[in-house]
């Protein structure tokens, strides 16, 4: 999965004047019961759409026999939500609410409902999705982390003391790596350095910046 380019997180950045944001560090679950339905909430910390919905399928194989997999997922300053067949409005809000009130990001919130034989209504629809997707939240770990954007470079074996200079000074990760004729990296470094990181490495070699 491509990482944010540099030109995308900057615009983010812009608007969100930071450059670490909030996330759970593993996946964790909660639950919710009321009047014979029960709510099970997943948590998952996801850096794509396509994470997150390889999550929510998943679910839907494992719990193929619950009425409902209602979802929200907030990634970067992209957030979504389905009801999944329940009243509109009555659970990706207020699974989306709780994901927003506790200031996370990169996070998908799926919750399997299982139908107890009695109707909430609305309004007890909308409290039984909101708990499940708190106590999900309430039992993982919120850390904070780094808004990274990825790159691949190209250079000659000449070149590589000069490279590799660059990528130590800026803390650059490289996450694969392979030499042939030439070197090819795929890196990833944080966004504060991220400018200052490519530019010094247009000066030595061939840079692409993913997704841009």
């Amino acid at each position: 999965m491509a990482l944010p380019s540099v030109i995308s997180l900057l615009i983010l950045k812009s608007e969100m004047e930071e450059y670490t944001y909030k996330t759970i560090k593993n996946p964790s679950e909660g639950l919710f019961k009321d009047k014979g339905s029960k709510f099970m909430a997943f948590a998952y910390p996801v850096i794509s759409e396509d994470e997150a919905k390889m999550h929510l399928n998943e679910l839907r194989k494992e719990h193929h026999s619950a009425r409902h997999h209602c979802w929200a997922y907030k990634i970067d300053g992209l957030s979504r939500s389905s009801d999944d067949g329940e009243p509109t409005n009555s659970a990706g809000k207020p699974i989306l609410g709780q994901i927003e009130a506790f200031s996370v990001t990169n996070v998908a919130i799926i919750v399997v409902r299982y139908f107890g034989g009695v109707l909430l209504g609305v309004g007890g629809l909308m409290q039984a999705y909101k708990e499940a997707a708190k106590s999900a939240l309430q039992n993982a770990e919120i850390v904070e982390k780094e808004y990274m954007c990825g790159f691949s470079i190209s250079f000659s074996y000449e070149q590589n003391s000069a490279v590799m200079n660059v990528l130590k000074r800026n803390k650059a990760e490289i996450i694969s790596q392979d030499f042939s004729e030439a070197c090819s990296f795929r890196c990833r470094v944080s966004l504060e350095k991220s400018q200052q990181c490519i530019s010094a490495l247009k000066n030595i070699c061939k840079v692409v910046i993913e997704n841009e």
